[in-house]
């Protein structure tokens, strides 16, 4: 097996004593590549800031994450920062797309502030395959939350990473788009072949996961 994401003994705690939170207690999850795996739970549970630990935006308490055989806590925080920019990207419930900017130019953003040319023709083709191909002049305050959903879609797989990691990713959509963005970034990345780890309370969404995880206080409990 060739696991691409993986925890040890992962733990989150905020802060002391009585009023200490173990928001994620000794958690260990192995991701091979090319799953797509959903990570559900209540509210509260701990499944976001899973997430962010696993996305390096949050530093652990204790415990390890690896990303192929690199720890990546280990590394400095500028080198954290480009690993990053190059292996990870990321899908929030907010778009977070720049307004002042086109579809196209969102898109390609990260690309460049990562000082790389544009490969226009694998970016047209995720342009195509996510439906925008009539819509890349398009500032996002004229596109529907679908198609602003599968922008920021776009954006994260352009710059062709190993993980997507998406938060809620339908969360500010209706039941039919959110499926429609679901099966379309479970399209793409198997297409591109990147390995899929989605955050959702939505069950319908999680069924069409290769696997479960579900956490319950902090814990993996199946």
């Amino acid at each position: 097996m060739d696991t691409i994401l993986s925890t040890e003994n992962l733990c989150k705690f905020y802060g002391e004593g009585e009023n200490e939170v173990r928001a994620i207690d000794n958690t260990n999850i192995q991701i091979e590549r090319g799953e797509f795996v959903a990570i559900v739970g209540k509210s509260g549970s701990g499944k976001s800031t899973l997430l962010h630990m696993l996305g390096c935006l949050d530093v652990p308490t204790s415990g390890k994450v690896f990303i192929g055989k690199k720890d990546i806590f280990k590394l400095k925080e500028e080198e954290l920062a480009i690993f990053r920019r190059r292996k990870i990207g990321f899908i929030f419930q907010a778009f977070n797309l720049v307004s002042s900017l086109n579809v196209w130019e969102n898109i390609v953003l990260p690309i460049g502030l990562d000082g790389k040319e544009v490969d226009s023709a694998f970016v047209n083709d995720i342009v195509n395959t996510l439906q925008l191909e009539d819509r890349i002049k398009n500032l996002p305050n004229t596109l529907s939350g679908g198609q602003q959903q599968r922008v920021a879609i776009a954006r994260a797989i352009a710059s062709k990473p190993d993980i997507i990691l998406a938060d809620e990713p339908t969360g500010n959509l209706d039941s039919k788009t959110g499926d429609e963005v679901i099966s379309l970034l479970k399209l793409s990345a198997k297409k591109y072949g990147q390995t899929l780890v989605v955050i959702t309370h939505d069950e319908e969404i999680a069924q069409m996961a290769d696997r479960i995880i579900v956490i319950e206080d902090g814990k993996v409990v199946a």
